[in-house]
């Protein structure tokens, strides 16, 4: 077989490359956990500094800057043998109550490693894994993402895309936000509009109970939590919200015709689902990528330990049309509206 070695070496860079993010993956949960990040986010500092200020050890942290610098995530200026964070930088790692959260994510990155037996043994028995199976990591992770998301668009972009919705949440309004975790969403829909009622429903009870301690610390109080599965839940709602999670379901097809039922006559259900295109081809990018491997190993082993049809997390809208329209029963579907990341689809009795 001949090789070109022009194609041989890009992908040897390619690969070289995913090789070093892989292996600073923990280097960034070391530097969240540890405040390095937020401490360098305040202004130029050496490697001894940096270790002063975080009582860390000064030969660990010139290390871990050397790796951070090499991957274009700090900024070195040699003259000064000072170590900094560009604006755009700090933006993405040291807050995470912003609109980007990356050190959040490495969370789910670190949940995969934990459940990595199991998936070996899922890809041969075709087995799943339950949510609440996977090590607390990922739940943390999965709120700290999310939420980075949801506090960039949610209130400003997503509901306002809704027909009517805004001005039902306004006036008052009652709202069930399915499979809701930690409750990152259902808080932040509740503190923008104090004249509505939120219930989150999550069928992980200890989700359910950190969701009720962050709801009383942010004063939330029209806010309450119950567990119950995405078809336990009882009442008749104005808007029902799904923030990435039908995918991960059993009977997403049960689950449309639950909220058919729940939903009043002129309510909306809003689905938020991971972005992806409605071929296979047309995902293999750099966020497919990252989709297709947190279904992989996440989302797809959800769905198949309950016997479910595992849409995975790149279903697409086409798939998603289906199952709240042809199972569902609803008669109306869009597209709201769309980010890199999310596609936010608006279904109509």
């Amino acid at each position: 077989m001949a090789v070109d070695e022009i194609k041989l070496n890009e992908f040897l860079g390619k690969a070289v490359g995913d090789l070093g993010a892989a292996m600073s993956a923990t280097l960034m949960l070391v530097g969240d956990r540890l405040g390095l990040y937020r401490e360098l986010a305040k202004g130029p500092v050496t490697s001894t500094e940096l270790a002063k200020r975080t009582g860390t050890n000064e030969r660990y942290v010139r290390e871990w800057l050397g790796n951070q610098g090499a991957g274009g995530y700090v900024q070195f200026n040699p003259a000064s043998d000072e170590w900094s964070l560009s604006e755009e930088q700090a933006l993405c790692l040291t807050d995470p109550n912003g609109p980007v959260d990356l050190p959040g994510a490495y969370n789910i990155v670190e949940a995969t490693f934990h459940a990595l037996g199991h998936t070996l043994d899922n890809f041969t028995s075709g087995k799943g894994m339950e949510w609440g199976e996977h090590h607390p990591c990922l739940f943390e992770g999965t709120e700290r993402f999310f939420r980075a998301g949801y506090n960039a668009s949610l209130i400003d972009a997503w509901l306002p895309a809704l027909d009517g919705v805004v001005g039902k949440l306004q006036a008052g309004a009652k709202v069930a936000d399915v499979g809701c975790g930690h409750g990152a969403s259902t808080i932040l829909m509740a503190k923008n509009y104090p004249d509505s009622e939120f219930v989150g429903y999550d069928y992980h009870a200890p989700s359910i109970d950190v969701a009720r301690e962050k709801a009383a610390a942010a004063g939330a109080t029209n806010a309450t939590f119950e567990v119950a599965d995405a078809v336990g839940y009882d009442g008749k709602f104005d808007l029902i919200a799904f923030f990435d999670c039908l995918h991960d379901m059993g009977d997403p097809a049960g689950v449309a015709r639950h909220a058919r039922e729940a939903i009043n006559a002129d309510g909306v259900v809003m689905l938020v689902e991971p972005f992806a295109n409605d071929t296979v081809q047309d995902n293999l990018n750099p966020v497919g990528r990252v989709m297709y491997g947190a279904s992989t190993q996440i989302c797809v082993p959800v769905s198949l330990a309950r016997n479910g049809p595992a849409l995975g997390a790149q279903a697409g809208e086409a798939r998603l049309r289906e199952i709240l329209v042809d199972d569902g029963g609803f008669t109306r579907f869009r597209r709201a509206t769309e980010t890199p990341f999310n596609l936010v689809l608006e279904a109509r009795p």
